[in-house]
């Protein structure tokens, strides 16, 4: 019974937390965890042990946790062990129990934020190692402490609300954590409000840390970001405590809206031009800048019927830009009153004050300028039939100058007339044809011709006006149809063949064309019982035989006939051959000298031309024989003229003269001739080759004209120079000649004798008797006496 008693006594201080861990009980208790109720039945099962509490950062170590005992053996005999977490586990060596006595230790301090509470085994062995006693579960649990602040999960905490709100609206939430305990007051939190400035506007729940607005009166043009300072403590607000911000932003309302800065706005701008700014309308609105509670829209009121002004917003800077999208005319308007309204493109805040300055007056005063000329009609479009003879009228471009108030006059030039095919009168823009335009002319692009004509006035600077005219050229039947082709082959058996098929061209165009009208030429009225045409479309007939008739060709008038208004006529001859036909309806061979004629030469015109050629030779042969005779005596007399010169001009050149008026040894007429070289001046036949130069076969230059008098002699000669210099048919005189080779064995002796002495008595002229008349007086100089 003592036994029983000891063990209800420590598991009612246990359930009393009256354990060695809690402060107050002074002596660890002593547990019999494997003592048993003895009873005559069945064994009953070990008692469960309540858990041990003990206080986490405990310092005073080692600390006696509780004792353990088995009442099998005597004090001494039993050896106890503990295993678990704590012991031969991580965190290891935090309890620890003597073997002998059964005491358990703390060693270590606890962090109840790491574990806790351990669950650990308890053994009983005798001496021997057998074992007493079955495990036990030994459970220690570790009692908080407030040792760990609470943490706000951010520094910052920010929230918007809209400026102007309702109290009770909510803006945001703060949180934080403690990591004590939360079943204790150690991690009871409460959060509060530090600072905020004046007025009190937020407040915060101290339990769950929402913040709210508490106040009207929230306007984001007076502040616009608020900064609040919280505080969050454990123990229910006694503990320990942190810190955090809150920054609360008001958004932006449409509560303002914008104003002019004046009543009233004066401008000018200059007329007859567009794409072009007057001025700017400058606003103000207190609202955010760059949000659509604070971009203006400007309208124009009144004063601009016509829609000649736009105003247009300056992102940047807000303000209205006036600009003009139509040309104004200073002759119509000269000021312009426009009335001017300005607003957010977001709508007004139903609680914003009215605008005071909501509408401007802008005056815009217009300048005159000159004014180009406007054409009356531009393109203008007219016809004109075509063959117009010239002086035809076209048309009249005149022009208006808008310058009313200016006196002006007005030229009209031509820029663009391709063909030069019109004239247009300066003065009154009038054009007419000055000559007539081909057909054909490449400028013709589908049957119209353009032109581009220019009128300025005589201001200064002048403006000018570019309009464009377009003639139609109209088609006119003026071309009679013609046959193709002229000719063609036909069976002389009527039931034989297809017939001729027979077409038409027309150089007009539609409608003076197609459809053509072809028929027998009334004026041989035998030609229709012989021969039918049957119209087979609008192009085309066909010709046929109603009888057979005589083979050979056959000359038929036809007359053809357009659709034109009114209509032209041709009457043309057809060229038949009428010839035997095989059964395929084509011209036997035999009968090919027939096809021959339908090309249209008969054999009489074939003899006809044969005579006129031969006439034409005959008459051709006496010319040739005289211009061949007169050739041959025009060589003869130069051959003589040249013979005679050479015999009666010998000079002597040893002669020095005898000063200014001795002028009988270098007569200048000797280097003219003007009987012989006129004659020589003409040619004599092909020119020879020329093997020495490099265009050997270039034409060679024109004979020049030769001086009259001895005074013009030196520009002869430099003309010749010049010429000479020139003429690409002759080398230049750095080049190689090429002289053709003459072969060996010539009779003539050296010339190199005649340097062979310095004096004339050592030569033999005797030679010169044996060469002829043309050396007969130097014989009778240098010849022996």
């Amino acid at each position: 019974m003592e036994t029983v008693l000891l063990l209800a006594l420590g598991l009612l201080a246990q359930s009393l937390g009256l354990s060695l861990g809690v402060p107050g009980l002074r002596r660890p208790s002593t547990l019999f965890p494997w003592r048993r109720t003895p009873t005559l039945g069945r064994v009953r099962r070990a008692w469960v042990i309540p858990p041990i509490s003990v206080s986490e950062n405990q310092k005073r170590l080692p600390y006696l946790l509780v004792q353990i005992k088995s009442d099998k053996q005597e004090l001494g005999s039993v050896i106890y062990s503990i295993q678990g977490p704590g012991v031969d586990e991580e965190p290891r060596g935090m309890f620890s129990i003597d073997k002998f006595t059964g005491k358990v230790f703390l060693n270590d301090m606890l962090d109840r934020e790491k574990t806790d509470r351990f669950r650990l085994r308890a053994f009983a062995l005798d001496l021997g190692g057998s074992t007493l006693e079955e495990p036990t579960d030994l459970e220690i649990v570790v009692v908080d402490q407030n040792d760990n602040r609470p943490v706000f999960r951010q520094e910052v905490f920010t929230g918007q609300v809209l400026e102007g709100a309702i109290p009770g609206t909510y803006v945001t939430r703060a949180e934080a954590t403690d990591a004590d305990d939360p079943e204790t007051d150690n991690a009871a939190l409460r959060y509060s409000i530090l600072e905020q400035g004046s007025p009190q506007l937020f407040s915060i729940d101290e339990h769950t840390g929402e913040i709210r607005t508490v106040q009207v009166g929230l306007d984001r043009e007076v502040v616009a970001v608020y900064n609040l300072s919280l505080q969050v403590a454990d123990m229910s607000g006694d503990g320990l405590t942190a810190t955090a911000s809150a920054i609360i932003t008001l958004e932006d309302v449409n509560d303002n809206a914008p104003e002019f800065t004046r009543d009233e706005f004066f401008m000018e701008t200059s007329e007859a031009v567009s794409g072009v700014d007057v001025g700017r309308l400058e606003v103000e609105d207190r609202d955010l800048p760059g949000s659509p509670n604070w971009a203006a829209k400007f309208t124009i009121l009144e004063g601009d019927p016509d829609g000649h002004f736009a105003i247009r917003t300056d992102p940047k800077t807000n303000e209205g830009v006036l600009s003009v999208v139509k040309p104004l005319d200073y002759e119509s308007c000269d000021q312009y009153d426009l009335q001017v309204a300005v607003q957010n493109e977001a709508p007004l805040h139903a609680a914003a004050p009215r605008a005071e300055r909501g509408q401007a007056r802008v005056s815009v005063q217009v300048q005159d300028v000159n004014e180009a000329p406007v054409f009356q009609e531009n393109p203008l479009r007219t016809s004109l039939a075509e063959g117009a003879a010239p002086r035809t009228p076209v048309a009249t471009f005149s022009a208006r100058d808008p310058d009313t108030e200016q006196l002006q006059r007005l030229s009209y030039f031509k820029d663009y007339d391709p063909e030069d095919w019109l004239h247009v009168d300066g003065a009154t823009g009038q054009v007419q044809t000055q000559r007539v335009l081909s057909p054909a002319s490449p400028f013709l692009k589908d049957g119209w011709y353009r032109a581009i004509i220019l009128v300025h006035d005589n201001a200064s600077p002048p403006c000018t006006a570019t309009g464009t005219l377009s003639i139609e050229i109209l088609e006119v039947n003026d071309h009679a149809p013609e046959l193709s082709p002229p000719s063609g082959s036909l069976c002389s058996e009527p039931d034989q063949g297809s017939g001729l098929l027979l077409g038409a061209v027309d150089e007009d165009l539609p409608p003076h064309g197609a459809p053509f009208h072809f028929q027998l030429s009334p004026r041989v009225p035998e030609l229709a019982r012989n021969w039918s045409l049957n119209q087979i479309n609008m192009s085309h007939t066909r010709l046929q035989l109603r009888h057979q008739v005589q083979e050979g060709l056959h000359h038929l008038s036809l007359l053809l006939r357009d659709s034109g208004q009114p209509p032209q006529q041709r009457e043309q001859l057809l060229n038949v051959t009428v010839c035997r036909c095989g059964h395929d309806g084509a011209c036997l061979p035999g009968a090919s000298a027939l096809r021959v004629g339908a090309a249209g030469i008969s054999l009489g015109a074939l003899v006809i031309v044969l005579a006129s050629v031969a006439l034409l030779l005959l008459l051709s042969l006496p010319v040739v024989v005289l211009t061949r005779f007169r050739q041959q005596s025009w060589d003869k007399g130069l051959l003589q003229g040249l013979q005679d010169d050479l015999r009666d001009n010998i000079l002597n050149y040893d002669e020095q003269g005898g000063g200014e008026e001795d002028q009988d040894a270098y007569d200048i007429g000797q280097l003219r001739h003007p009987t012989h070289l006129a004659a020589l001046s003409a040619p004599l036949g092909r020119p020879p080759l020329r093997r020495d130069a490099p265009f050997g076969r270039a034409r060679p230059p024109p004979p020049r004209a030769l001086p009259t008098s001895a005074a013009d002699i030196v520009d002869f000669i430099n003309g010749g120079l010049e010429a000479a210099d020139s003429d690409l048919s002759v080398p230049p005189y750095d080049t190689a000649l090429i002289y053709d080779y003459e072969g060996d064995g010539s009779v003539a002796g050296t010339l190199s004798s005649l340097l062979s002495s310095l004096g004339d008595e050592d030569q033999d002229y005797s030679c010169l008797q044996d060469w002829g008349p043309r050396f007969a007086r130097l014989a009778d100089l240098y010849g022996p006496h």
